[in-house]
């Protein structure tokens, strides 16, 4: 009798695939979201472009200091 119920119910949740064919998905799950970057490697690379543009602006800063006032780095 319980099998009879399982398959009943079984049936009831897939019944509605019948009339979507080719349209059905793989799994009734919600799936999450997956991201092509891990957060790890995305902090790094953040990390890497941030870093790189205040050591750029500070190096200008220094040159153009050395320029201006006239002393050597």
């Amino acid at each position: 009798m319980v099998a009879k119920q399982r398959i009943r119910m079984a049936n009831e949740k897939h019944s509605k695939n019948i009339t979507q064919r080719g349209n059905v998905a793989k799994t009734l799950r919600p799936q999450e979201e997956k991201y092509p970057v891990g957060p790890w490697l995305l902090a790094l690379f953040v990390f890497v472009v941030c870093g790189s543009a205040v050591l750029q602006s500070v190096s200008m800063l220094l040159i153009s200091c050395s320029w201006v006032y006239g002393f050597r780095i």
